[in-house]
């Protein structure tokens, strides 16, 4: 079956990153003054300007070739309505339904999806209002205060990042926690200064068997039994976000205190349902709404724009453009916005989660790649960390660099030096600096020539680094809420152009597989045959050192 790399949309654009390879950014710029006019747009209050990426009016007609050879039209249509898209668990993409503020019915197999999604809304509203009024009370009758959010990967890192970002928008009434690895360090260090009489626990997990989840949430009943000494006590310190009744039923948690998940849903695009239930209880439901109607008004820009004018599939090319064809695979998340501290981890997960893939739909390998590499930390941090590689190293990193007009705290001064630095940032990755700039600026500091020719190398910046500036009027629920929907839309459209199903995701499940059988193997004394050289001399070194330090403390 021919791949997408055989399409003529795909050899024109391969010929022209040759023509285009050498050129300058700055050369583009002076060549074409109006670039910020042409390759920016406005949706709602996130400003997308991408000119500072190596296209030109030609390489953007080529990008928008390939996406409607590869049927963006069609795939989106098929995902907004419910189509079995996840076509390896033959499942439909439904996140969407989540956030349907219009109410317009979804069918899914004939049935609409919104009368349970609201349905379960409903059941949210209800349930967040009663804890946080203290109507919803512990086993002493004291109101709860903290809840902590039991759940790994799309049931921590959404919610665990949207609690952070709003921060600003949140009361006192509730303080958030959240537990994912299974070191039990860090249940620990949560638990330790809280008061058990006064904890929610919100255990997420689809199936309710994931292991590092349950393994977390046992640790965590035994903590309440230890103070409250009554099995009953459950009931009122636990509640469940998953699809497995039985299991929920059998670790005490009364089905009624119980939300669903639906496997038209996949974790890492999970938390606009009963998965934000933290961000709910933090924040409060209105602001929870809030975040669904951004979302859904970047759903609806999504899926009416045209190509050309539309923010996620634009920012998808300007992808595709610089990983697929000037072999850029790297790309980094660098906002200047606190609150957005958790950011570059989230999308980190729902891209590489999605894309990290190495065979099309049909199962055949495919000969490009598929996905990029995403880091990132906060930009000002960044900044005296690793933005020297981002500079002057000789692999180029593409970057989103993604502030607000408006900080959602302000502190007199504050803000403009951050968005200085910003600007400046962009900038500087774009021009560089050339050696006749270092050279005057050298000789107007006065020094000597013998220590200017040996300078000069060190501090010429070729630039030419590609940038996304992401500017938001301000970092609140509603601007969150579209900026997460963005990305999403992003990742489904480079997903369709590599033929890829972004929704599933095997390459988890084998490490996880592998952990099952050598958990017993840590505790007991026969060990699998099974094993590598290597990893059961680990496990006999590793039981054999454990041995001996117990030995040595007792």
């Amino acid at each position: 079956m021919p791949h997408i790399s055989d399409s003529d949309a795909w050899q024109f654009l391969q010929q022209h990153a040759e023509q285009i390879r050498d050129v300058h950014l700055r050369d583009l710029f002076a060549q074409d003054p109006n670039r910020f006019e042409k390759y920016s747009l406005q949706v709602q209050n996130i400003l997308l300007d991408y000119s500072k990426n190596p296209v030109t009016d030609e390489t953007l007609q080529g990008l928008l070739k390939l996406a409607r050879a590869a049927g963006i039209e069609n795939w989106r249509e098929r995902m907004f309505h419910g189509d079995r898209i996840n076509s390896t668990e033959s499942r439909a993409v439904l996140h969407t339904a989540l956030r349907n503020r219009t109410n317009t019915p979804v069918y899914l197999d004939g049935e609409n999806v919104m009368d349970a999604v609201n349905r379960e809304l409903t059941r949210m509203k209800s349930f967040v209002n009663a804890v946080r009024k203290g109507q919803w009370r512990g086993y002493s009758g004291k109101r709860i205060t903290d809840v902590v959010n039991i759940g790994i990967g799309g049931s921590d890192l959404g919610p665990r990042m949207v609690t952070q970002a709003l921060k600003p928008y949140a009361d006192d009434r509730i303080k958030v926690h959240f537990v994912s690895n299974v070191d039990g360090v860090e249940i620990a260090n949560v638990l330790r200064p809280l008061n058990p009489e006064r904890v929610l626990f919100v255990v997420a997990s689809k199936t309710f068997t994931t292991s590092e989840t349950m393994t977390n949430a046992q640790t965590a009943r035994n903590w309440l039994m230890s103070s409250a000494f009554d099995e009953r006590a459950v009931a009122k310190h636990f509640v469940a976000v998953s699809s497995n009744t039985d299991a929920i039923k059998a670790f005490g948690i009364r089905r009624e205190n119980s939300f669903q998940m639906w496997d038209w849903v996949g974790g890492r695009f999970s938390l606009w349902s009963a998965i934000g239930l933290p961000i709910a209880l933090y924040l409060g439901f209105r602001q929870f709404e809030e975040l669904l109607t951004g979302a859904h008004e970047m759903d609806i820009h999504f899926r009416d724009q045209p190509l050309e004018k539309n923010a996620p599939v634009l920012l998808a090319l300007m992808g595709i453009w610089n990983n697929n064809f000037l072999g850029r695979p790297s790309h980094a998340i660098l906002p200047y916005d606190w609150p957005l501290a958790r950011f570059a981890a989230y999308l980190q997960q729902a891209e590489m989660e999605s894309n990290g893939k190495s065979v099309n739909r049909h199962g055949e390998p495919v000969p490009y790649a598929t996905g990029s590499i995403i880091w990132g930390a906060l930009g000002i941090d960044g900044q005296h960390a690793f933005y020297q590689y981002l500079h002057q190293s000789n692999t180029v990193v593409p970057a989103d660099f993604i502030g607000s007009i408006e900080s959602s705290t302000p502190v007199r001064g504050h803000h403009e030096n951050l968005m200085a630095n910003f600007f400046a940032q962009t900038e500087a990755l774009m021009n560089g600096i050339s050696e006749e700039e270092v050279r005057r600026d050298l000789e107007g500091r006065g020094l000597q020539p013998e220590m200017i020719d040996k300078l000069v190398p060190h501090k010429v910046h070729k630039g030419d680094r590609p940038t996304n500036a992401l500017l938001l009027e301000r970092l609140d629920p509603r601007t969150l809420g579209a900026l997460i929907a963005l990305y999403e839309h992003k990742i489904f459209v480079q997903g369709v152009i590599w033929d890829i199903c972004s929704f599933d995701q095997w390459g988890v499940e084998l490490g996880k597989t592998l952990a099952r059988q050598i958990l017993p193997e840590l505790t007991g004394d026969e060990l699998s045959d099974g094993h590598d050289g290597s990893t059961r001399n680990l496990i006999q070194y590793f039981k054999a050192r454990r041995r001996k330090l117990a030995e040595a403390a007792n």
